[in-house]
């Protein structure tokens, strides 16, 4: 068990190795910090560090750096996080507020989270079979399209245009509109299916050409997006952090174009002390992200959590300025879908 004083030494090796990248010595500990001790004592603090595997010199007679062991601990032992500054408060409420529809607010929020964090920003789509009908609309373009609009409890609004070569009557469009309505609004997305499999058979016979096609309309609708989609910002930070990497960043660039893998980890992931879930280095199991850390938090609707949000950088990153920044956006965009 390691004494609280050499904890205090870890705690400053990783803060002052994130703002000055320069590997850290005893030295250096006791003219910056307030240990009151010598720097013997500190060397001897280093050195039970070293054998725990939470520090490393990367040269030798170097200064010593952290571990991805040595970001966990210090990520686990964090008491608070750094506040964010009324600025930036007043930016993400002011961006956010303006957003005129779902689509335009992710994309807002990947955009300034990547602004706050300096990290490369992740915004997931909330999937439409987490969702609930709303309703639907049916809008006459011309005579022979229909433009079906779902309207889903998250905000979001699907469009699909369908052909009708039999022409409609408006008094149709309103009659199966209210139909669909009437079975569908507050349903979940996911039954959407199964509720219209006879409903074309509850009209005249003259009439179920139309509905067949907007039924299979508002299915394409449903089906086309039940797979998640996911938002990114800020891929240049990556670039302007390069000497961060050992190597080359491009295994990074080729990870997160895999946004599968991305998705499936943000999906994984569980909030932790102070509702945001990390994942440093090799904890992502992902080779392509071994120098990376992963930091994510869920936004919700009504209560309950519709999709992630989050940023990678490499491990030498700000944890607890990146924490409160995901958290309050987080908590912002969760607020503006619940108004």
């Amino acid at each position: 068990m390691l004494q609280d004083r050499t904890l205090e030494v870890l705690r400053a090796i990783v803060q002052d190795y994130i703002n000055t990248k320069e590997p850290v010595g005893s030295k250096t500990l006791v003219d910056r910090h307030n240990f009151g001790v010598s720097s013997a004592t500190i060397r001897n603090d280093m050195a039970l560090l070293e054998e725990e595997e939470l520090i490393v010199a990367p040269h030798t007679s170097s200064g010593r750096v952290p571990t991805d062991k040595g970001y966990r601990l210090f990520v686990d032992r964090l008491s608070e996080v750094k506040p964010l500054s009324n600025a930036e408060r007043s930016a993400i409420e002011t961006l956010l507020t303006a957003s005129s529809d779902l689509e335009d607010t992710l994309a807002k929020t990947v955009r300034l989270l990547s602004h706050l964090t300096n990290q490369v920003a992740m915004v997931q789509f909330p999937t439409l079979g987490k969702s609930q009908v709303r309703n639907i609309e049916l809008l006459s373009i011309t005579d022979g399209k229909v433009l079906i609009l779902l309207v889903v409890d998250n905000g979001r609004i699907e469009q699909h245009m369908i052909e009708t070569p039999g022409g409609y009557e408006l008094d149709d469009l309103a009659e199966i509109r209210a139909r669909l309505n009437a079975s569908l609004a507050g349903k979940q997305l996911a039954s959407v299916e199964g509720l219209l499999a006879t409903f074309a058979e509850n009209f005249a016979p003259d009439r179920r050409a139309l509905v067949t096609r907007v039924v299979n309309g508002l299915l394409e609708s449903v089906d086309a997006n039940r797979t998640e989609k996911l938002l990114l910002a800020g891929t240049g930070n990556l670039a302007r952090r390069e000497n961060d990497f050992a190597g080359s960043i491009t295994p990074v660039l080729d990870a997160i174009e895999e946004q599968v893998v991305l998705l499936r980890l943000m999906s994984e992931m569980q909030s932790e002390q102070h509702g945001v879930g990390v994942r440093i280095g090799r904890e992502s199991g992902v080779i392509g992200l071994n120098e990376t850390s992963l930091m994510v938090a869920g936004y919700e609707n009504q209560g309950a959590e519709v999709a992630k949000l989050g940023v990678l950088g490499p491990t030498r990153m700000d944890y607890s300025g990146n924490i409160a920044a995901i958290r309050a956006v987080a908590r912002y965009l969760t607020k503006i879908l619940g108004e």
